[in-house]
């Protein structure tokens, strides 16, 4: 056992500056599990397996792509899809926040892959889903408008 020979006060204050140095290192991680400080509110970091041939669909809100289908990713925002290599997908918004938005695929280097890319619109509608074959180098979904928020990634097995 440690003897303390200085005052209460003294005492009190140094515990204090553990207590807080302990929660602010316990705060470190941002909380969705991967450490990349994107957004991504699924928690586990780990991703969400969607079966082929599978519409996904969100809803565009500047703070982040909120899940709507399927029921797997409902709720979640920006959630990490695991999607197989050569199978079909549908991905896109249906709802929005009345802001401009978009959805792109992007690549590691953050280019459009495949012209898989929406027009800009604050109202969407058909033409916000876009139609795919799931290739190695998609790395995630964006919204160019928003990038730093509305963003999630894309793994590709």
């Amino acid at each position: 056992m440690t003897t303390f020979n200085g005052n209460r006060r003294t005492f009190l204050k140094a515990a204090g500056a553990a207590t807080a140095t302990a929660l602010v290192a316990g705060c470190s991680d941002n909380g969705n599990g991967n450490g990349n400080g994107n957004g991504n509110g699924n928690g586990d970091g780990e991703g969400v397996e969607i079966e082929p041939g599978t519409e996904i669909l969100f809803d565009g809100q500047m703070s982040g792509w909120e899940g709507l289908e399927p029921a797997e990713i409902e709720g979640d925002v920006n959630p990490t899809l695991i999607l197989q290599e050569g199978e079909s997908y549908e991905i896109g918004w249906t709802e929005g926040d009345d802001n401009f938005h978009n959805i792109e695929i992007r690549d590691d280097g953050g280019d459009v892959v495949d012209d898989l890319e929406t027009e800009e619109v604050d109202d969407p509608d058909d033409d916000q889903i876009l139609e795919f074959e799931a290739s190695g180098e998609m790395a995630e979904y964006v919204c160019d408008p928003h990038p730093n928020s509305m963003v999630g990634e894309l793994i590709v097995e």
